[in-house]
């Protein structure tokens, strides 16, 4: 599958190089403006794409072929991409850190949705719904519970299965429950290929799996579901909105440690530690953050695509137009230029690092659950290499926390601060 390149190392490189000295325009206040700003687009691409993709499943339902699931799963690849560049919003930003588990939430026991494998264990201590097969079963016991399943809807996917019985890998809706159902489970391991689930899946006259109706319903309602919970952040973001209006009621302080907040946390806790060397300390697949489609590389390459975007205040949408105002990296350059030089030195080297990750696993030479496989040396360390550069990423940002005489706490991981806890 090729799926156009919306950006290269090389271009964002030139932009923190070129980015103009708004600095003395550039108090806080205009930085949030166009933090906001920046958020409200990244989020409007993020809903475009998603009705893309929902446009795609229609047809792919309307007519199961393998053209069609193609086209689906190229659209959900499109859809990740302009997503993935809003997660540097998160940490700083407890109304998208509430929100976000509706879309993103991983991994997922994909038993809970739909048949898998006999590999896959038919229980788990840690999740009563391990196997619940919502597709397969019109009635279901969820701890004292039993619910109609009868009729598969957003409703009974929002309410009833999401995080049932507060297990967070119980994830119903989202991006990764629609890959899933695109993709199947990957059962190549650390070897090459990704899910292979067939177009009949799908096909209600030439049906296999079973409960192809049921399948196809749980597929619409899950991408009609996503459409929804993004416009929430649209709406949001916008002149008006409740996130907009938290970041902008902030003090200057409070702005600048929110921006820094969400890309410190994004870096090191969440995308370095347990996105990444978790993975790689277990060599696991099933640690990929895209794990049935093999799209992972490009996950991880377009959050750093958008913590360069909420740093420069420079956001290029998928129609080509530019969103761009006075921002952190102006402060920066206002206050701590040599500090700024080191940020841009870092920002830089993981955006180099990550493309070194994804030019690999688009040449498709080796996917990404194959450069994370035990005794894949040069993939270990073309991840290795992305968890450091990330790592001296996150050291660089403290330093301008220091500089600006800011405070802020950035979300840690065992799998950097203590990995032999790890096992």
């Amino acid at each position: 599958m090729k799926v156009k390149i919306l950006f290269r190392a090389g271009v964002i490189s030139a932009l923190l190089a070129t980015v103009p000295n708004l600095a003395m325009a550039a108090d806080a206040k205009a930085v949030a403006a166009t933090y906001a700003n920046v958020a409200h687009a990244m989020y409007e691409d993020a809903l475009i794409t998603a009705g893309d993709l929902r446009a795609a499943v229609a047809k792919m339902i309307a007519t199961p072929t393998d053209a069609t699931l193609s086209g689906a799963r190229s659209a959900w690849v499109r859809a990740r991409a302009p997503y993935q560049q809003t997660e540097g919003l998160r940490f700083g930003n407890a109304l998208v850190d509430d929100w976000e588990g509706k879309v993103n939430s991983w991994p997922l026991d994909e038993g809970l949705i739909d048949y898998v494998s006999s590999a896959y264990g038919s229980t788990s201590d840690a999740n009563p719904a391990y196997t619940l097969n919502v597709i397969a079963n019109s009635k279901l016991r969820i701890g004292a519970s039993v619910v109609d399943a009868s009729v598969i809807d957003k409703a009974l996917l929002s309410g009833a299965l999401h995080e049932a019985l507060e297990v967070e890998s119980n994830v119903a809706t989202g991006y990764h429950a629609i890959e899933f159902l695109l993709w199947g489970q990957d059962l190549n391991g650390t070897g090459p290929g990704a899910g292979n689930r067939p177009a009949s899946d799908f096909d209600l006259k030439n049906c296999s799996g079973g409960n192809c109706d049921r399948r196809a319903a749980y597929l619409t309602a899950a991408t009609d579901l996503l459409v929804d919970d993004i416009k929430e952040m649209v709406i949001a973001w916008a002149p008006g909105g409740d996130a907009r209006a938290a970041v902008m009621g902030k003090s200057e302080d409070q702005i600048l440690a929110t921006i820094l907040t969400g890309l410190g946390s994004l870096s090191y806790g969440e995308l370095a530690g347990e996105r990444i060397k978790l993975g790689l300390i277990l060599h696991d697949p099933e640690e990929e953050h895209d794990c049935f489609s093999d799209n992972t590389h490009n996950s991880h390459y377009y959050d750093q695509v958008g913590m360069i975007a909420l740093y420069t205040g420079t956001y290029k949408r998928i129609n080509g137009t530019v969103v761009k105002g006075p921002s952190l990296a102006d402060v920066a350059a206002a206050k701590a230029a040599d500090i700024k030089a080191d940020v841009d030195a870092a920002m830089n080297a993981t955006l180099a690092k990550m493309q070194i990750m994804k030019d690999t696993a688009d040449s498709g030479r080796m996917a990404y659950d194959q450069m994370i496989g035990e005794g894949q040396t040069e993939g270990n360390k073309i991840i290795q290499d992305v968890v450091d550069a990330l790592v001296a990423q996150t050291r660089s940002f403290e330093k301008l926390v220091a500089a600006l005489n800011l405070k802020i706490n950035v979300e840690g991981s065992d799998s950097l601060d203590n990995p032999s806890s790890i096992q």
